[in-house]
């Protein structure tokens, strides 16, 4: 096997290993964080198996997406999504991770092709309060969710957090709970979410522990980016 392929067999091993007694049954998806890297990286990995790919630089994300027209990719725009972009971001992508206030929803949403499925949403929540984050303040949450769940042409799938980085693994621990917390809110008050799309390389096994659903990892399976 190449060393994408290894790679991708341990992370996968790691995710199941991750995973509580009460989240068994729970399917953990691997997104593979593919910004920076080759198309010969991508259609390796996918070689693989793998086919969930996340991408955050929108032009970039598109020359590749040329290059591998020929493969049945799911693509991910996890980056911060600027107004002048939202159009091509609801052409071109199955998912959004970053959606973090009104105006960016209601732009991709009109911008998404009316003959084609809902976009796949998830709502940041900035769980940290870091001021050059991206993500919608916790006080702020519902309002923005109740929004996008009237909008037809997305699907409001659940909620998405890059916590602040931190080498303390009860911060880690708190930060992502507070994340589940807040879907567990939202749940409560009927919202259909299934998603929360948290933890990265260095901290995916404390995400899934906190009940994480999407991992999305890069130098983990690809290397180091060049």
């Amino acid at each position: 096997m190449t060393s994408i392929s290894n790679r991708l067999q341990v992370i996968l091993s790691a995710i199941q290993a991750a995973k509580r007694p009460e989240h068994a049954a729970q399917s953990v998806q691997l997104l593979a964080v593919s910004k920076a890297q080759s198309a010969t990286a991508i259609r390796e990995a996918y070689a693989a198996g793998q086919r969930h790919f996340g991408e955050n630089y929108l032009q970039e994300a598109l020359d590749k997406q040329a290059q591998l027209s020929d493969l049945a990719i799911t693509w991910h725009f996890i980056g911060p999504i600027q107004s002048n972009k939202t159009q091509l971001i609801a052409q071109h992508f199955d998912w959004v991770h970053g959606i973090d206030r009104p105006k960016i929803a209601m732009r991709l949403n009109d911008a998404r092709a009316k003959h084609s499925k809902p976009l796949q949403v998830c709502v940041q929540v900035n769980i940290s309060q870091e001021p050059s984050k991206s993500g919608v303040l916790v006080a702020d949450l519902e309002a923005l969710v109740a929004t996008i769940a009237r909008l037809p042409h997305l699907q409001l799938r659940g909620l998405m957090a890059i916590p602040a980085p931190s080498q303390n693994i009860n911060i880690q621990t708190q930060q992502f709970k507070q994340v589940r917390e807040c879907y567990d809110n939202l749940l409560a008050k009927a919202y259909a979410l299934d998603t929360l799309s948290m933890g990265m390389s260095d901290d995916y096994p404390i995400a899934i522990q906190q009940g994480a659903t999407i991992v999305r990892i890069g130098s983990a399976l690809f290397g180091a980016r060049k």
